[in-house]
């Protein structure tokens, strides 16, 4: 099939989109490739400096920015979606030390498995095309802007919440894309419809938002759970309550997700444990018991030191003094970033056994920044413990 010569084929793009449906992706969308309408908006985000320590936007920006230097010989995109949502609420107790992981993260890994699905697809339009069709598929990890794609194949609108957000399902979805060598019918895109509605923007607890549409990823609780490698700065910890590795608070809020159905697809459905996990335990995995538990799971992407770091913040600011006891152990950990975080924790709860091991560690510790912070969390916790006999 000579692809410059061949005309746009309706039906093609319809049998397209139902095998895609069929394959798990309940929301279907094809759109030209050419540079996506916010290229600019993207540019300016990366300009000052939202993206934070997210070096790989900055490297891929051409790439993101113009799909032909990424992708030369393709005509058409199919973007996808697929639903992760399982519907399980947010029902600890106050004090109770549980943490929240993102719902995405529940289950398997998603890039796998969608690839994989996408692949499939692939290799149907060839067979549906009877002649070569060249193809390369992304999900998530590719230099890709899947949401602008995806919203100009009228997937949906991206949101306040800079999610991309379907009138009739939500936003809870995975995204992917297949970069197809041949023309297709394309599909006209979904206006916005947020209206008034600011809900998510008053909802982030780190107040992340910008304004409408634009994120400070400094700010964000993903990001600084997720892609923020090391010390998250003293003034946000506070903010950021018992999440452990996302947030979904900017999704749970929005009006589009109310009637949200739960996923089909049983690989993203809760591991074990996963949904409001006890914390106490998990701050005192191995490396070796973290890659066993994780297996297979997003959360292999902040790695165990990133991991229990998170989980030290959370239980400072759930300051439950049933997790001082773990909490002083894990000053004694490999990692620096977990000594450092779990010290932090320990003067946000303050006692006389949490006082007496941090002024302890500090006679033996010898990373600067730890020691910093065993310095400021046994003044607090020091203050704390006055605090408590004036009462």
């Amino acid at each position: 099939m000579n692809s410059k010569m061949s005309r746009p084929d309706a039906s093609l793009s319809l049998r397209i989109k139902e095998e895609a449906q069929r394959l798990g992706f309940e929301l279907v969308g094809i759109s030209p490739v050419k540079p996506p309408p916010h290229e600019n908006s993207f540019a300016e985000w990366l300009r000052k400096g939202l993206a934070g320590e997210l070096a790989y936007m900055r490297r891929t920006e051409e790439l993101r920015r113009d799909p032909q230097k990424l992708v030369p010989w393709a005509f058409s995109l199919v973007s996808v979606g697929m639903n992760y949502f399982t519907p399980f609420p947010r029902s600890v107790m106050p004090g109770e030390p549980k943490g929240w992981i993102s719902r995405y993260a529940w289950g398997d890994d998603y890039h796998d498995l969608m690839r994989r699905r996408l692949e499939s697809l692939l290799t149907i339009i060839r067979d549906l095309c009877h002649a070569p069709v060249e193809g390369k598929a992304f999900v998530d990890s590719g230099p890709v802007l899947e949401r602008d794609y995806a919203g100009v194949g009228g997937v949906g609108w991206i949101g306040k919440n800079t999610h991309l957000i379907s009138p009739k399902k939500g936003s809870w979805f995975f995204l992917g894309e297949l970069f197809l060598s041949i023309p297709l019918a394309y599909d006209r895109p979904i206006r916005d419809r947020c209206g008034k509605c600011d809900l998510c923007l008053k909802a982030c607890p780190t107040g992340a938002f910008v304004g409408p549409y634009v994120l400070d990823a400094r700010r964000c609780i993903s990001y600084l759970t997720i892609e923020l490698k090391g010390w998250i700065p003293r003034h946000l910890r506070p903010l950021m309550g018992d999440h452990i590795f996302g947030c979904d608070i900017c999704q749970e809020v929005c009006p589009y997700n109310v009637k949200a159905k739960p996923t089909s697809e049983t690989g993203y459905r809760p591991r074990p444990g996963l949904h409001a996990p006890d914390l106490i335990p998990l701050l005192s995995l191995s490396r070796e018991e973290f890659r066993k538990r994780f297996h297979g799971s997003p959360i292999m992407r902040a790695k165990r030191r990133g991991f229990l770091r998170n989980v030290a913040v959370a239980l400072g600011n759930i300051r439950s003094f049933e997790a001082v006891p773990a909490l002083i152990r894990a000053l004694g950990d490999e990692e620096p970033l977990v000594r450092g975080h779990a010290a932090w924790a320990l003067g946000r709860i303050g006692s006389r056994q949490a006082t007496g091991a941090l002024k302890g560690r500090l006679q033996v510790e010898d990373d600067s920044e730890v020691r910093m912070e065993l310095e400021n969390a046994a003044a607090e916790a020091a203050a704390g413990e006055a605090g408590e006999k004036l009462e």
